[in-house]
């Protein structure tokens, strides 16, 4: 397949406590940072969908600037088509609150386990490289509002396209590793994760969110020290991130630092207020709906996206073509990718690039050749191994979550 990329990066133990050492130490959100913000302005397809290209963010390139404090990032939709890793640089980036630390030592910096536990454990960043199993995974991290600006009618929040969502292969520790090392006692229900970041005023919540205890214990929910190879950015979570693969990046607590073993159900706002779906498919309501029973935003849906063909696009009439792009299964593999050429007259399976792992993205391409000049429209959808497909209908709920319905573009041929 082209463009396909299998990166798989090794950064040893002695590598990243030594390239730890050198982050953190840059202001994040600097006065000058401000004021030399980029010009160039991006049109996105979506109402209102004119953003800044930025590139004054520490650790990071070229990004489209939904918000600047705290901090918004969303990744260029030409990046997905470099690959199935997502360049950390280019990684989008989402912040519940405002005070965030802009540098951290990794000398002194603790990971706190404490609550129904044998005993309260403080680690620190050399212990969890060199005490326990260094495990790897890679994974899709997608912002639960990821294309909330083509939603309609329009909700509020950040207004994203398609690009709050991106591929890593995270290495750290297994969640389970760490819990056992505390010593996880019986009756234990949840596991409540909070990190560095904190409100503007006092009485703003904390940013908390939790895991059932068999979950937060599967062995493949973990906490990631690196990305595709090297520490976490500053603005993506270093030093410590959790990894919740298949599952919703609201669970993907940065900063970590403080992980606490809870003997009843977690009642913090940001369970039992914040991030609250529809218990309905697709987590699909209607605009006014009232009385509809909610519960916490949890699994992934499947997703697939054209990565070099875009809305408008010219084709020539009777001349071949690749078509490409990405899919993920949400909170499983990729079974297979539908593609058509014909607004869903007829279907064919697209060919699918590796298997870097059932939670990350997966390249497809498919050979096209328009033989009549005129319009046609181009469309891609994902089934994953649970046998669940994107919706021919776009969802709708009052938070703009969950968003997955089959893509298409529209193209002339000439």
């Amino acid at each position: 397949m082209q463009r396909s990329t299998s990166l798989r990066p090794q950064l040893s133990r002695r590598r990243f406590l030594a390239r730890a050492g050198g982050i953190g130490l840059t202001g994040l959100l600097g006065a000058s940072a401000w004021e030399a913000m980029a010009a160039t302005l991006v049109e996105l397809p979506m109402v209102n969908g004119q953003r800044e290209l930025v590139t004054d963010f520490p650790q990071k390139g070229a990004m489209l600037l939904q918000r600047t404090r705290p901090p918004l990032l969303e990744t260029p939709f030409e990046v997905f088509d470099q690959g199935v890793f997502t360049p950390n640089d280019r990684f989008y980036v989402r912040w519940h609150l405002a005070n965030i630390p802009t540098s951290i030592d990794p000398a002194t910096f603790r990971l706190n386990i404490r609550g129904h536990v044998q005993q309260p454990v403080a680690l620190t960043l050399d212990e969890l490289v060199r005490e326990f199993k260094p495990f790897e995974i890679a994974a899709v991290n997608q912002c639960s509002g990821n294309s909330r600006g083509f939603f309609s009618p329009r909700v509020a929040g950040g207004q994203w396209a398609n690009g709050a969502m991106g591929n890593a292969l995270w290495k750290g520790v297994r969640l389970k590793d760490v819990l056992d090392r505390a010593g996880v006692k019986a009756g234990a229900v949840q596991v409540r994760f909070s990190g560095l970041d904190t409100g503007l005023l006092p009485q703003t919540p904390n940013f908390m969110k939790s895991l059932a205890i068999d979950h937060a214990r599967d062995g493949e929910v973990m906490i990631a020290y690196a990305m595709n190879g090297e520490p976490l950015p500053l603005v993506n979570g270093f030093p410590l991130r959790l990894v919740v693969p298949g599952w919703y990046a609201t669970y993907w607590v940065k900063m970590l630092d403080n992980i606490e073993v809870l003997d009843k159900p977690d009642d913090n706002f940001w369970t039992t207020k914040a991030y609250l779906i529809p218990d309905t498919p697709f987590a699909n309501v209607q605009p006014g709906q009232q009385g509809v029973k909610m519960i916490p935003i949890n699994r992934m849906l499947p997703r697939s996206f054209f990565t070099n063909v875009r809305e408008g696009a010219v084709l020539k009439a009777g001349q071949g073509t690749t078509v490409r792009g990405i899919a993920f299964g949400g909170d499983t593999g990729v079974a297979k990718v539908l593609f058509t050429s014909d607004a869903g007259g007829r279907w064919q399976e697209a060919r699918l690039g590796p298997d870097q792992g059932k939670y990350g993205f997966r390249q497809w391409e498919v050979p096209l050749r328009l033989s009549s000049p005129g319009p046609h429209k181009l469309m891609i959808k994902a089934v994953n191994t649970a046998g669940n497909a994107q919706p021919d209908h776009p969802n709708w709920n009052g938070a703009g979550f969950m968003r997955n319905v089959i893509e298409s573009v529209s193209v002339q041929a000439s």
